[in-house]
């Protein structure tokens, strides 16, 4: 009996160490493959709340991105899948990423492009099916987004030409959807509703010189000029976007001139397009100075607001933007944003805007899984906000070893907001106040 255990104490640890060790040659093997294949797999999380003195539940007015007052939001669950190509030299390489969000931003960051009403006439339209419903309405907040699904050439062509094809992040702006990409917890005007989020198509970059990069292609699959566009929807809608980045030799000044044009969509020849300049200096090796501008047209589109009752006008709206950033330390830096967004006919800006974007036609009504569409405003506007906070790099300030949280970025700030109706009568969606103050704290955690 004892000869008996011993035989199957010793099979028993033959058998777990051939399993251990087959186990670590298959991680050792995937790990020696995904060196050798450039392949990146990583991602981030980012969540918080915001405290709103105005309101005691529901929204903080037009304001996206944190737009949940009084309660914790998870923002962003992200997964990446990446192969980066090589942009330099005389070799073809080859490349892509497809990008996988969970949270309650993948709203703003789905293929809307389609919107549930034609622009121009107002008729119900279908929607895309990339990425609207995947998941979630039943929670009214949270969703699933696939914000990015392209493949990426390099072709040692002259000095290095790049092209993605797919479905992108818009290369046009300053902010943009990636939480550790930016410096605040909430966002500008100008990225909630003044600037594209995505685009379906060709982009192609080309190094001119070490001054000199621009950019170019053509999108499509979009009833919005080419914004924020699907695969399976208006492909026959081909739209154009352009711009170039200049820098300076010591690479401390920088220009961003970038725009698309388009026709609406497949049922409108009506022009809809925008341009923005982005202007960046460093004035010091601790201070970063931003100032960011943007201008955009819709034509005849169909107007329905607090000014405007089924009237076919030409729709414009612009901004102003300036950020001043300052490191303190080299674990703490500290940010102010000011900004003047004009939605001159109510056409871009409605609140809360959740609401509008996940808006459908079920059985010919028009139906919200995010909440009441009848509470929905909006109207032509000035907006103003000012934004200030902090980035406190946690992990490396209190010297945590654990991996795992050793990017841990901390955003404390505090947001002021106020809108002042334009050449319409008095509005107030903050709450049923003119103004608002906005409490936040976020954290994200790349890894």
């Amino acid at each position: 009996m004892k000869l008996h255990k011993w035989l199957l104490c010793a099979l028993a640890g033959s058998a777990l160490f051939f399993d251990t060790h087959s186990i670590t040659l298959y991680a050792g093997n995937l790990k020696n493959f995904i060196d050798e294949t450039r392949i990146k797999l990583g991602g981030w999380i980012n969540g918080g709340a915001t405290f709103n003195p105005s309101q005691t539940n529901g929204y903080n007015g037009p304001v996206i991105f944190a737009d949940q007052a009084n309660q914790f939001q998870l923002n962003q669950f992200n997964l990446f899948v990446q192969r980066p190509v090589v942009s330099t030299g005389q070799t073809w390489d080859f490349g892509g990423r497809v990008d996988f969000m969970f949270g309650t931003d993948a709203i703003f960051t789905q293929a809307f492009g389609v919107p549930t009403f034609d622009v121009n006439s107002g008729e119900p339209r279908s929607r895309s099916n990339w990425d609207l419903d995947l998941c979630c309405a039943s929670t009214r907040t949270y969703g699933i987004a696939l914000p990015q699904t392209y493949l990426e050439v390099y072709a040692p062509i002259g000095n290095g030409l790049n092209i993605k094809i797919g479905h992108f992040y818009t290369p046009t702006g300053f902010e943009t959807v990636p939480a550790p990409d930016n410096f605040f917890y909430t966002r500008a005007y100008t990225l909630n509703v003044g600037e594209p989020f995505t685009h379906t198509g060709l982009l192609a970059n080309y190094t001119v010189n070490k001054n000199w990069l621009i950019l170019g292609g053509a999108l499509t699959g979009s009833a919005t000029g080419g914004w924020d566009a699907g695969w399976d929807k208006e492909l026959g809608n081909w739209s154009g976007i352009a711009g170039f980045t200049w820098n300076s030799d010591n690479q401390a000044t920088s220009v961003h001139i970038s725009g698309t044009y388009s026709e609406t969509s497949t049922r409108s020849s009506e022009p809809f397009w925008f341009y923005n300049i982005v202007f960046k200096q460093k004035i010091n090796s601790r201070t970063l100075l931003v100032l960011h501008h943007v201008y955009g047209m819709a034509g005849g589109v169909l107007l329905n607001n607090l000014k405007y009752t089924n009237t076919i006008k030409d729709a414009t709206w612009m901004s102003f933007v300036a950020h001043l950033y300052y490191d303190l330390t080299d674990n703490v830096s500290a940010g102010i944003r000011g900004e003047w967004f004009r939605d001159a006919d109510g056409f871009r800006n409605p609140s809360p805007f959740r609401i509008a974007a996940a808006t459908n036609i079920v059985n010919g009504n028009a139906i919200s899984y995010a909440g009441d569409i009848n509470s929905v405003t909006i109207t032509p506007a000035d907006y103003y906000a000012l934004t200030m906070g902090l980035n406190w790099k946690a992990a490396k300030t209190l010297k945590l070893k654990w991996d795992a949280i050793k990017k841990l970025d901390v955003r404390p700030n505090i947001r002021y907001d106020r809108v002042d109706a334009y050449q319409a009568a008095a509005y107030r969606p903050f709450a049923g106040n003119k103004d608002q103050i906005l409490f936040s704290l976020d954290f994200v955690l790349p890894f």
